[in-house]
Order: C-alpha cells, then structure tokens, then sequence
C-alpha cells in the first residue's frame, strides 16, 4: 500500500522523547563530568581539521579528514549507517576514511573517551546504557549544532536544513537556547498488538478505561497475558505510559511541570489518577516472571501469541523483524482514556523527535560530524533510514509515496487522528537520577504492588533533590 504521511504542521508542545529515556554515563562518571574530569576550559585544546568553504562544503569540511562514528545497535539496527549515510558522506568526500563501530552500550564504551577528551565525531546515543546527555551539554562536550541548521540542505540549497525539518524537531534538542541534539527518528508512542490475533477473536483496541480492563478479562480468560513488558530494562516504556494518562487526564502542562522541576508535580493530581490505574494493570494483568527479563524476550513472547498489548515506541517492528511470525500485523492504538472527564481526547498520543545523535565537541573532526548529520536530514538520508528501520524521521516529505509496513502504516494513522493533540516530556534526557529512579519506582509499582501514592512520593523525593543539587545544571521549557 502506498502511503503518504501526514506529519503534524505544528509541534510546539512535543519534547523529547526519549525513545530514549536518558540512562548512560552512570551516576559517578555523571559527577566526574561535572567536576571537570571530562575537560574544562582549562584544557588544552584539541586540533580539529577544517578545510575551505564552498557552496559544496558550507561546514568546511576537511576533505581527507578521518570521520569516526557510533551507532547505537538496537531495534534501528546499523544498516542505515552502513547502506545510507555512510555512503553518502564517501560521496560527497571519497578521501575520507570513515570508520564506523556499533555498541549496545555507548555509555559504558564511550564514557571513558570523554573523560580522556578522545571522543569520536558523532554519536548516537541511545539505548538503556546511553550517556547522560544533560551533563555532557553542562561539560561542553557537545558541538553547538547552529551552523549546521543554518547550512543550505543537500536537497535544495536555496533552503537551510532547519527549514526541512518538522516543527518543533530544533526545540527538542535545544538546552537553554541553544540546539545541540539532532532528535532524528519521529516516534509515535502507544499500545502495541497483534492485528490478526484480535481479528481472529473478534477484539477491539480499547478506547476507554472500562474497554481496556473489559477486554484484559476476555484476553485473560483465552489464557493470554493481557499486558506486560520487560522489567530489567525497559520500565522506561511503562512510566511513558504512565504519564502519557497523566497528560491525558489532567492536560500537557502536567509533563511540562514534571519537566520544570514545579514544586509538587509528581504530586499533582493526575499523576496520582494514572498511577493508580495501571497499578490495578499491573496487579490484574501484568505477568511478575517478567520483572526481569529484557525488552526482546518480552515482545518475543507476544510474536508468540503469549502477550497482547506491549507498551512500546514504533521502532518495535523493525527491532521484532527477524522474529516475527507469518502472519503477525503489527499494529498500535493509543493509551485509553482514563476518565470520561480527561482534558485530552483519546486520540491524543505521546510522539516526538527523538533517537539523539550529537557531535562531541572535542573531537577531531566536528565540522565532518556535523556534516555527517546533514546526510542524514537529506531526503534521500531520511527515506533510506524509513525504508530500512520503519521508522519516520523529522525530515518532512521523505517518505511521500513510500510503500510502508502494517505497523508503520498503523502508526502513521494515530498520528494523524491524534492531529495537534501529541506530547511528550524531556526529564529523563535532562535528568538521569530521575530516570534511573522512575525506571524502579515503575517496576515497583507494576510488579511488587506498589500503590499510586507511594510512586508519586518516592518521584517528588527525586524531583526535589535534582532541583536541590547546586552541581546540576537546570534546563527549562
């Protein structure tokens, strides 16, 4: 089927994802970078190439510089690296050597690189083991990203790049004023499910609260888990949902408050509503053996048939591929409405840029790093990465006429039905310590019958010693 997305006209309340929610440099290396043991102003400074400005190299790239990049091998993969963009920066530069190295932990094999002032030239960061990108910006171990917006694109050089990109994709990468993180893949956030098995037995995605606790008794009853996902290291796709609710019930200024460090925003009403009806998800239709296990053996499971819905971002069907059974359609709908009175309609869903890739700073070729990313925000960049990982980017028009999978093609539905009625939150990119401890305050609450109140009080705990720590830099939105 040939599809034509509709990307949103205007996306000025959606942050961050996280598709990424900020795990990485771990709590001590965090410290270390803000004490200064990643590099200071006092540091000597590094010698990084830089070539002649043309109409053709806008960064000036040195042409024979070496180019290094990182990508995060995890449900994107790395061929997109590997088939797209790669080649087209050899193309555009073919006496630069570009070595390419994949990990599914780049806070752990990158932290120490940093703190040596010996970083690669990009990087994708991302994963559950990503480097704390907040303390990295407060370092000054990230490139400010405002000549590459400011370049003519590859596609039209009569336009910049930041022309190009969907609205609101700047913003997102944006640390008090200034852009220093492209967030590249546009994901749609919701509840993920086997199209043919409700098919077959005739159930419907919920649209209500009473639906979706209706339809958990009859997918229980067939001996199915309703609901679940995977403790050990995605609990950041279920407090996405948590307070997607929360954004639901009580408005998007709910997140923002979150973001903002507001006194008592994990507090607030909302919040409460949202934590206490997954509680009841968790305690009804969760499934405990599942606390630790990893995200693919949980949607391994429900490619089984053994799970129905599975919170999740839309890069899962590319990430299930080689698993995924003839037969299994993909397909998501958004979080059900909590109440009848919700401030948001049920359409309403959590999208946003995310999937971050930076330049560092201090290494050798920032003008290379960023001219890397150019090729990736081309047309030709952006189509490749949709057509290989299913996954839309911030790179308007790229997949016009692309015929796309049942899950991509799902989501791209939500998308459109939700119109301007997305959100999205940005602490856990800011803020590790609170996404380290929203990852285990949700696993208590879905797994060890925590209740609502005790979730809202351990995170307002949380939220109240950042805004404390004078050592953290604090962003705003």
């Amino acid at each position: 089927m040939s599809v034509t997305p509709e990307l949103p006209a205007e996306l000025s309340r959606r942050t961050v994802l996280r598709r990424a929610a900020a795990a990485g440099l771990l709590a001590t290396p965090a410290v270390g970078l803000l004490s200064g043991c990643v590099g200071g102003g006092d540091d000597e400074p590094v010698e990084q190439a830089a070539g002649e400005k043309s109409a053709t190299n806008p960064l000036g790239v040195k042409e024979d510089a070496p180019l290094e990049v990182v990508i995060f091998n995890g449900g994107l993969g790395t061929k997109y690296a590997t088939d797209v963009h790669i080649p087209s920066y050899k193309k555009a530069f073919p006496k630069a050597e570009v070595k390419h190295s994949a990990t599914e932990e780049v806070g752990t094999v990158l932290q120490p690189r940093f703190t040596s002032n010996t970083p690669p030239d990009m990087v994708n960061n991302a994963g559950s083991k990503l480097l704390d990108q907040g303390a990295l910006v407060q370092a000054g171990q990230v490139q400010d990203l405002t000549d590459l917006l400011d370049a003519p694109s590859l596609n039209d050089p009569s336009k910049k790049v930041r022309d190009l990109l969907v609205p609101g994709t700047v913003e997102q990468g944006t640390f008090n004023g200034k852009p220093f993180v492209l967030n590249y893949a546009f994901t749609v956030f919701g509840l993920w499910y086997d199209a043919a098995l409700f098919e077959k037995n005739g159930w419907a995605a919920p649209k209500t609260w009473a639906d979706f606790t209706a339809l958990c008794d009859k997918i229980k009853a067939a001996g199915i888990t309703p609901y679940s996902y995977a403790g050990a290291n995605a609990a950041y796709y279920q407090y996405l949902v948590l307070l997607t609710s929360a954004a639901k019930i009580g408005g998007p200024d709910v997140l923002k408050n979150i973001d903002n460090l507001e006194d008592g925003a994990w507090q607030a009403e909302p919040v409460k509503q949202a934590a206490a009806a997954w509680a009841e998800i968790g305690a009804k239709y969760g499934n405990k053996a599942h606390l630790g296990l990893k995200h693919t053996e949980v949607q391994l499971q429900q490619n089984q048939g053994k799970v129905a819905f599975y919170p999740s971002g839309s890069w899962l069907e590319n990430e299930q591929a080689k698993d995924t059974p003839p037969g299994f359609k993909y397909a998501v709908t958004p979080v059900p409405s909590v109440t009848a009175s919700d401030a948001l309609p049920q359409t309403a869903i959590y999208a946003a840029a995310g999937e971050m890739y930076f330049v560092p700073a201090k290494g050798k070729n920032p003008r290379g790093g960023m001219e890397y990313l150019r090729h990736m925000l081309s047309k030709a960049g952006a189509k490749g990465f949709t057509e290989l990982t299913k996954v839309l980017t911030v790179v308007q028009g790229a997949v016009d006429g692309l015929d796309i999978s049942p899950g991509l093609t799902s989501g791209n539905a939500m998308l459109g039905a939700a119109g301007k009625d997305y959100f999205s939150y940005r602490f856990d990119t800011w803020y590790k310590k609170l996404d380290d401890e929203a990852r285990a305050a949700t696993n208590e609450l879905m797994f060890s019958g925590g209740s609502a109140q005790k979730f809202c009080d351990r995170m307002q705990k949380a939220a109240d010693a950042v805004k404390k720590d004078s050592s953290i830099e604090k962003f705003k939105r």
